[in-house]
Parts: structure tokens; C-alpha cells; sequence
């Protein structure tokens, strides 16, 4: 099992949390994202558009992180990421999809890259990243239950697709203090691991 990977893509850290919890082994390829190796022919033959993750396994290439961990949940069934009782499952997917929907996609390289394109300066796209985590939060925070991780006593997908989006926070400069559900499901998350052994400091080239 091969994962095309960038230490710092939100959207691969994701898929090494996933594939850590599920205790899958599994070989890294780095796709350098500042050099644009994710342009190439030979990435663009695995993902046509152009991103990381792609997942090389059993002769099949799989790409989207959500779709890669629904994956993984069908063919390595324990610990189960993604809920199966329907309303357990729909309160995780809404609360990761936040995330992955409406959050991650306004403040990734390829959004960065077209606003410094139309000229907007850096401190002005660093508060416009500010901005749409803040929003994001906000509304993930309202959603969040009482227990220590979003998915409650054990972490699910929702806990898998804050880990990385706080990390993009901290980046950021965004303040934290009006989310302490959040921060806390992070650091119980962080504390596995699982989660701590994705992170990008330990998987940077």
C-alpha cells in the first residue's frame, strides 16, 4: 500500500490518522506540493486533479480522503471511523464535513496561489484563512457534544478532520479561545498515538 503524501497536506494527514488507527501498514511517497510535482504526468495519471492523497492499493488508486477512509472502514472494519448507526453516522459526517466541504477548501495552496495571482498581499490572505477557520469553527464548536473527542469516548472521522484543520489554525495565527470544545477533542485526539504519529513534524521530509 502506497500513499502519495505531502507532510503538511490537511487532506493527507487525514489518511495517515486514518490508516494509524486502523494499525495498516503502509509506504509513504512525498509529492512535493511547492514544487508542483502534484502537476506532473506521472501524479496526474493517478489524480486528475492534481492533489494528495492518492492511495496506490491492490491495483487500484484511491484519492479523497473522506472516500479513502470510507474505504478503509469496508475493508478493515475495526476500530470503525465512520458510525454505523445512521444518526451517530450522519452527526460525524456533518461535523467532518464542515470541515472537509466548507472549511480546508478556501484556505489550501491552490486558493492561496489564485489570490496572491489576483494580487492580494500575504497579510491579506493570511486573514482571509483566518476568516473562513474562524466561520468553520464556529459552527463546529456549536455542533460539538460533551465527550473528550467529537466522536465522543473514541475518535471517528470528525476527530480525523480537526486534528489536521487545527494544526492549519495555529499556522494561521487564529485564536483559539472561543472554541475550547474543540481544543480540547484535539489535544485528547493528539494524545493518541495514532493521531500524534501523523502529525507533520513527524513525517517531514
Amino acid at each position: 500500500m502506497l500513499l502519495h503524501d505531502y507532510f503538511r497536506s490537511s487532506a493527507a494527514f487525514r489518511v495517515r490518522i486514518a490508516l494509524n488507527l486502523k494499525s495498516v501498514a503502509y509506504q509513504r511517497h512525498d509529492v512535493m506540493l511547492l514544487e508542483n510535482q502534484q502537476r506532473s504526468p506521472e501524479h496526474l495519471a493517478l489524480n486528475p486533479q492534481g492533489f494528495v492523497p492518492a492511495l496506490e492499493v491492490d491495483g487500484k488508486v484511491l484519492t479523497q480522503s473522506l472516500a479513502i477512509i470510507d474505504w478503509l472502514d469496508a475493508k478493515y472494519p475495526e476500530p470503525r471511523l465512520i458510525p454505523a448507526d445512521p444518526d451517530a453516522r450522519a452527526a460525524a459526517l456533518a461535523r467532518a464535513l464542515v470541515i472537509a466541504a466548507d472549511t480546508h477548501p478556501l484556505n489550501n495552496l491552490r486558493v492561496m496561489r489564485r489570490l496572491k495571482a489576483m494580487g492580494v498581499d500575504d497579510d491579506a490572505r493570511d486573514e482571509w484563512s483566518r476568516h473562513w477557520i474562524a466561520e468553520g469553527f464556529a459552527a463546529l464548536e456549536a455542533m460539538a457534544g460533551d465527550g473528550p473527542l467529537l466522536g465522543g469516548d473514541s475518535p471517528n472521522v470528525a476527530d480525523i478532520f480537526l486534528v489536521p484543520q487545527m494544526f492549519n489554525a495555529r499556522r494561521f495565527g487564529v485564536a483559539l479561545e472561543a472554541y475550547p470544545k474543540l481544543v480540547r477533542a484535539d489535544a485528547a485526539a493528539q494524545a493518541i498515538e495514532a493521531f500524534a504519529a501523523a502529525h507533520p513534524d513527524r513525517v517531514a521530509p
